[in-house]
């Protein structure tokens, strides 16, 4: 997605309505900046070098001085090369070409490399990554610093509160505080450091979050991106209003949850509806698939009609269509039903072998979800409670629909393949024990 200086980019939760409002116009100055930035250029040693570490390649020159290093580069901008320390046998450096000189960086693998808080999974990324933030630093040290001054983000429909309002809550006691979110319904804004895939721009103060990884945070409660800095500057709610939200689908369940003033999204209520009310007893009931381009006139209906829409036998006779609009919607959420943040909790409760420990385990980690979300998988083990009871019809019992819904509503963090066929076996047994257990776990 290229940027100009003039580029008018709406936002990924905010709808474009021209009459009521304007989509911010996206500055494009750091992303110039990074497009401007020195590539890596990998310096590679001739020979073969002994007790090479396993996890660098051929740009590892084994023990060498700074000096050697410096030359090595032959002061190209972004050349690089590792090497071993000197004076610390077993310790090892990055020696990067930058704004004519050589810098050095103590580096470390803990399964990905890293000299700071940033983790990667190759050198070359590490590297283009540094180059990028060190020339944006250094470019526009005093742009950076003065970013927050003037927000957009009271403009783009997050902020549904009166200002009096968030004074009010900016303002009370951290005791008071404390004490208001426990006994509110809403959970707290959760901030989660984020990896956006392609150009993206903060919601705050609408500059470009430059790097490769990590760019921003973004809030577990509303989906707001936001360079980490502006964060600070947000208020803790952040709640879109309900004309902003330009989908249903692949739109944030909390988001969704919040701003329709309902404690399930629509789709899961209406599709369950019809479900339970001409389904039950299909065979194959969730297994067979309906046709795609029904499913999708279905999503595209929701989107559009939203609580009016019509999703009965006269227009879609095949139940197949609603129960795959409805596997569809928990496949598009940007976070699973069940959350990045315990999907490794969730598997290690299914690895526990006594069967009584892995219930109160799994109960555990169910405590750790999000009010929505947590509702959402409720109700919906209720009805899939309903379908293995009328297993001899459609002959889905509790396993059946584990296989179906485990992938379904949960997913790793790391977008891994291996990861995700490792764990296929306790993502279906996660769900079975939810559907066997509803009426126990919640």
């Amino acid at each position: 997605m290229a940027a100009s200086s003039n580029s008018s980019l709406s936002g990924s939760s905010v709808s474009s309505d021209a009459e009521e409002y304007q989509p911010p116009i996206w500055k494009s100055y750091l992303y110039q900046l990074q497009q401007e930035a020195p590539r890596p250029k990998r310096i590679i040693c001739p020979g073969e070098v002994e007790n090479r570490p396993k996890y660098y390649g051929r740009e590892f020159h084994g023990i060498i001085s700074r000096e050697q290093a410096d030359e090595l580069l032959g002061g190209v901008e972004g050349a690089y090369i590792l090497r071993e320390s000197q004076r610390q046998p077993g310790c090892y450096t990055l020696a990067l070409r930058f704004g004519n000189q050589t810098l050095n960086y103590r580096l470390f693998y803990d399964g990905k490399h890293f000299v700071g808080e940033k983790r990667f999974e190759s050198i070359h990324d590490l590297v283009t990554d540094g180059l990028i933030t060190l020339y944006i630093e250094t470019k526009a040290s005093e742009y950076i610093s003065k970013m927050t001054t003037n927000p957009i983000y009271e403009h783009i429909g997050y902020a549904t509160l009166l200002r009096e309002k968030v004074s009010r809550r900016l303002s009370r006691s951290k005791n008071e505080a404390r004490k208001a979110s426990v006994t509110s319904e809403e959970h707290p804004t959760v901030e989660k450091v984020h990896t956006f895939r392609g150009p993206h721009w903060c919601e705050f103060c609408a500059n470009f979050m430059w790097g490769l990884i990590a760019q921003g945070v973004r809030c577990s409660d509303c989906g707001l991106n936001v360079h980490k800095q502006c964060s600070k500057h947000v208020p803790n709610d952040c709640q879109p209003d309900l004309k902003r939200i330009k989908k249903v689908y692949c739109c944030d369940l909390t988001t969704l949850v919040k701003a329709h003033n309902a404690q399930r999204p629509m789709v899961v209520d209406i599709c369950i509806r019809e479900i339970e009310a001409r389904g039950l007893k299909s065979e194959g009931l969730y297994r067979v698939s309906g046709f795609t381009e029904h499913i999708e006139d279905v999503k595209m209906a929701f989107d559009r009609d939203g609580e009016k829409v019509d999703i009965s036998a006269n227009l879609y006779p095949d139940i197949n269509i609603i129960t795959g609009a409805l596997k569809l919607y928990f496949r598009d959420l940007p976070i699973p039903v069940i959350t990045y943040d315990t999907y490794s909790k969730f598997i290690e409760a299914a690895k526990i072998a006594n069967a009584d420990e892995r219930l109160e385990a799994v109960h555990e980690v169910l405590m750790l979800l999000p009010p929505a979300h947590y509702e959402t998988l409720r109700y919906l083990m209720i009805h899939l409670k309903k379908v293995t009871m009328n297993e001899k019809d459609n002959f889905m019992n509790a396993e059946n629909l584990g296989i179906v819904f485990g992938p379904t509503l949960m997913r790793p963090p790391e977008d891994s393949m291996l990861t995700t066929l490792h764990d296929m076996r306790y993502q279906k047994l996660i769900v079975q024990i939810l559907i066997e257990n509803e009426d126990v776990l919640f």
